[in-house]
C-alpha cells in the first residue's frame, strides 16, 4: 500500500444547503431536477457517488466526464450541481469559495482538509470511501523480488520529502505495518467483497 486519499461530497457554491443534513433534504427536494457528475463510468467518483445516493435514499442519472478534472471544471461552470471526489481534487477549489464541501468520507479529520468535518460528524455515519493506491508484480515474481521490492518502497515512503509531497496532495501514507505484501493482498480482498456488489447491482462493468 502507497497512500489512500478519502473522498468529499462537494457542490457548486450557489447550493443552498450549508451542511449535510441541508444538502441531503435539498436533494430529496428536488430529485429530478438535480445533475451528479462522475469522472467516468466506473471511477471512483462514479461508485462512491453510487454509495453515498444509497445512503440518502435517491436514485439518479450520471453524468460521465473524461476524468476528474473536467468534472470538477464542469461543476463550477454549473453544468453539474454535485459531484464526489478526492480531496487532492477540488480542495483549492473549496478553500476559494468556490465550491463547497459537506463531509470527508473517513472516520478522522484530514490534514489536507481539517475544516471538513467527517461523515461521522456530518450525521452520516461509516460512509467511508477512499481512492487508494499500491503497487503490485507480475504473477508468478519470486518472493525475495517481491520483498525485495517492498524494502525499498518503505524506505521512500520514510522520506521526509516524499512524505510531505504526499501530504500536500491530501494523501495519506499508511503505517509501516501495514506497509507489506500481506496487508495489501487483505485489504483488497476486502475492497473487493465492498464494493463489487455495488457495482453488479447498478450494471457496472468498470473501466
Amino acid at each position: 500500500m502507497i497512500a489512500t486519499n478519502p473522498q468529499m461530497v462537494i457542490t457548486r457554491s450557489v447550493v443552498p444547503a450549508q451542511n449535510l443534513k441541508e444538502l441531503v433534504q435539498w436533494i430529496k427536494t428536488n430529485q429530478g431536477k438535480i445533475q451528479i457528475g462522475t469522472g467516468g463510468i466506473g471511477s471512483s467518483s462514479h461508485i462512491g457517488g453510487l454509495y453515498f445516493l444509497n445512503r440518502v435514499g435517491v436514485k439518479m442519472d450520471f453524468v460521465p466526464y473524461r476524468g476528474g478534472a473536467p468534472a470538477v471544471q464542469a461543476l463550477l461552470a454549473g453544468e453539474i450541481d454535485l459531484y464526489m471526489t478526492q480531496i487532492s481534487g477540488a480542495i483549492e477549489q473549496v478553500r476559494a469559495g468556490k465550491l463547497r464541501a459537506y463531509m470527508v468520507t473517513t472516520s478522522k479529520r484530514q490534514a489536507a482538509a481539517p475544516e471538513i468535518p467527517t461523515t461521522d460528524e456530518a450525521g452520516m455515519p461509516g460512509l467511508y470511501t477512499t481512492v487508494w493506491h499500491g503497487i503490485w508484480a507480475p504473477k508468478g515474481t519470486s518472493r525475495d523480488a517481491k520483498f525485495k521490492l517492498n524494502a525499498a518502497i518503505v524506505d521512500t515512503l520514510a522520506d521526509p520529502t516524499v512524505r510531505k509531497r504526499f501530504a500536500d496532495l491530501g494523501q495519506e501514507i499508511p503505517p509501516v505495518s501495514e506497509q507489506t505484501p500481506r496487508s495489501l493482498a487483505v485489504f483488497h480482498k476486502a475492497e473487493i467483497d465492498k464494493w463489487w456488489p455495488l457495482m453488479k447491482a447498478a450494471g457496472i462493468k468498470g473501466e
